[in-house]
């Protein structure tokens, strides 16, 4: 009886331990994938240029590179850092990458040295895509027809707020400066850095409240362009944002002459009698409703004020300080006219 106990408690024990040996085996082909996962990469490639500053420590660069969407994981970096030798040698200085790198893609980059040196684009609030085209042609010696090709190609989609099928990305050209590496620089690259920044910003911003507002993302944008392209203080813009919406919701043309002079065929800021008549879907005296486009690069503020209008009636807005741009707003039409008459208008 005694042998047959012992029997049972060493089969007891090798049952026990192949139970263990199958834990420790799925845990570890689950940290094998966890990971496989965490220094892989998968998703679209952007270029990316990332300052790495003086004294950055491995695990600096990991967040660094994690929040610019060039790797997965912070941790997974500093780890494998730490098994390739780097602490706080990493060179200072400008990398030129992409978003969605694996680790091992990285370090290549990051063991050749940051490039020599970058060159800054600015673009401007309130620019078109044939403004930034010329710009991107000047600074950093593209084509600008090339440029404008691609940007109004039709191929680019940025969900959900430039739909797929959209014929130009104006008004997707994110204001910013922004520095380039001097080496595998084209149109598309570019256009595809600043597409990224857009979505960047964007996703700081509540877009829920497009759907109260009787809006799609894309038309908040539209709305958005409107506003940078009026407003020239701060605080205009989100009583310019609500004189749009009251005006939409009435079915009163936006009589806009941003609008106008986008539609022209050459940046006129004065227009005439006969602009106002110019036969074109962007004349919002002649056509209700939004244009069928943005007309401008809106910035972060002139997207904020479209998501979220000013809580007022108004309907009519004239500029009463020329110097500063400030503007004045009225809720009817008499009131809109006495504040012109005022304004010397």
């Amino acid at each position: 009886m005694a042998g047959r106990g012992a029997h049972r408690a060493r089969g007891g024990a090798g049952r026990g331990a192949l139970i263990l040996l199958l834990v420790l085996v799925v845990l570890a082909a689950g940290a094998f994938g966890l990971y496989r996962y965490a220094t892989g990469a998968s998703g679209p490639s952007r270029p990316v240029t990332v300052e790495i500053p003086a004294g950055a420590t491995a695990a600096d660069v990991g967040e660094l590179l994690e929040g610019r969407d060039v790797i997965r994981s912070a941790l997974a970096f500093r780890i494998s850092a730490r098994l390739r030798g780097y602490g706080s040698d990493i060179h200072a200085g400008p990398y030129v990458l992409t978003t969605n790198m694996t680790l091992s893609e990285v370090f290549d980059v990051l063991e050749d040295g940051p490039v020599a040196e970058t060159v800054s684009l600015t673009v401007p609030e309130g620019l078109e895509v044939q403004q930034v085209a010329t710009e991107a042609g000047q600074v950093l010696g593209l084509d600008p027809t090339v440029f404008r090709q691609a940007a109004t190609s039709g191929s680019y989609v940025l969900e959900p707020y430039l739909p797929q099928g959209t014929e130009t990305v104006e008004g997707f050209l994110f204001p910013k400066t922004y520095e380039f590496g001097p080496d595998g620089l084209d149109e598309m690259a570019v256009i595809d850095r600043l597409l990224a920044q857009f979505e960047a910003e964007a996703a700081t911003l509540d877009w829920s409240r497009a759907g109260g507002l009787g809006m799609t993302p894309y038309e908040v944008v539209i709305v958005a362009s409107l506003v940078e392209r009026e407003a020239r203080i701060p605080k205009d813009r989100p009583k310019i944002a609500a004189v749009i919406y009251n005006r939409l919701r009435e079915s009163m043309p936006l009589q806009i002459d941003a609008t106008i002079q986008y539609a022209l065929p050459e940046d006129n800021r004065l227009l005439t009698e006969e602009d106002y008549e110019l036969e074109s879907p962007y004349n919002t005296y002649l056509h209700r409703g939004l244009p069928p486009t943005p007309i401008a690069s809106p910035g972060l503020a002139s997207l904020q004020a479209a998501l979220d209008p000013a809580e007022a009636d108004f309907r009519y807005f004239v500029v009463i300080d020329p110097e500063t741009g400030r503007h004045a707003f009225a809720e009817t039409y008499r009131e809109f006219l006495r504040l012109k008459g005022e304004a010397g208008l």
